[in-house]
C-alpha cells in the first residue's frame, strides 16, 4: 500500500514540475523572444517599406535640365472602336 502511495505522489511532483516548467517557459519566451521578434519584423517591414518609397521616386537630374513628363498619347483606331452607344428610351 505504501509503494502505490509513493509511486502516486512521485507522478504528482513529476506533473507538478513539467507544469512549472511549461509555465515558466512561456513567460521567459513571451517577455524576453517575444518581443525581440515583433522588433525584428518591425524594421524589416519598415526597411521594405523604405526600399519601396525609394525605388518610386523618379531619378535626380542636374539642375536646368528641361523634361516632359506625362502620359504617352493614344489614338483610336477604327478596328478599336466597337461602335457607338445609343441611347433609347422603351416605347409603351
Amino acid at each position: 500500500m505504501t509503494l502505490f502511495v509513493l509511486l502516486y505522489l512521485v507522478n504528482f511532483l513529476r506533473t507538478l514540475v513539467i507544469i512549472a516548467l511549461i509555465y515558466f517557459g512561456i513567460r521567459v519566451f513571451t517577455r524576453y523572444i517575444l518581443p525581440m521578434l515583433v522588433d525584428k519584423g518591425i524594421k524589416n517591414m519598415q526597411q521594405k517599406m523604405q526600399d519601396r518609397q525609394q525605388g518610386n521616386q523618379p531619378p535626380r537630374r542636374p539642375e536646368g535640365e528641361v523634361t516632359i513628363e506625362g502620359q504617352p498619347q493614344h489614338k483610336k483606331n477604327a478596328a478599336d472602336s466597337k461602335g457607338e452607344y445609343i441611347d433609347f428610351e422603351e416605347v409603351d
